[in-house]
């Protein structure tokens, strides 16, 4: 259940960075409420996840899964790059992330 609980937590942080993003473009009571209600339940999931797993390791693939998905959100919704090298080291920080999982 821990792994759940991180993938879910990392899944808010992306959340969390796209409002980020919203805030910015439109100021608005909706806009800042998804802000802090997604970082808030990122925060929550990742401190469930971390009564099991170790720091390092839960606070590194939390991150991986927020910043590559973030970049890949932006690359979808945002009209960001979409370059070869941008892929390839989104798909390096993915498999750091699933390589702490196999050896945890």
């Amino acid at each position: 259940m821990d792994w759940i609980f991180l993938i879910i937590a990392g899944l808010f942080e992306m959340t969390g960075v796209v409002m980020i993003n919203q805030v910015h473009k439109n100021r608005n009571w909706k806009s800042i409420t998804g802000l802090f209600v997604s970082f808030g339940a990122s925060f929550i999931f990742l401190a469930l996840a971390m009564e099991t797993l170790p720091m390092g390791t839960a606070y590194a693939v939390w991150t991986g899964i927020g910043a590559s998905g973030g970049a890949i959100l932006g690359m979808i919704l945002y009209g960001e790059p979409k370059t070869a090298l941008r892929i390839l080291f989104i798909a390096m920080v993915l498999g750091a992330a699933i390589g702490l999982k196999l050896v945890s």
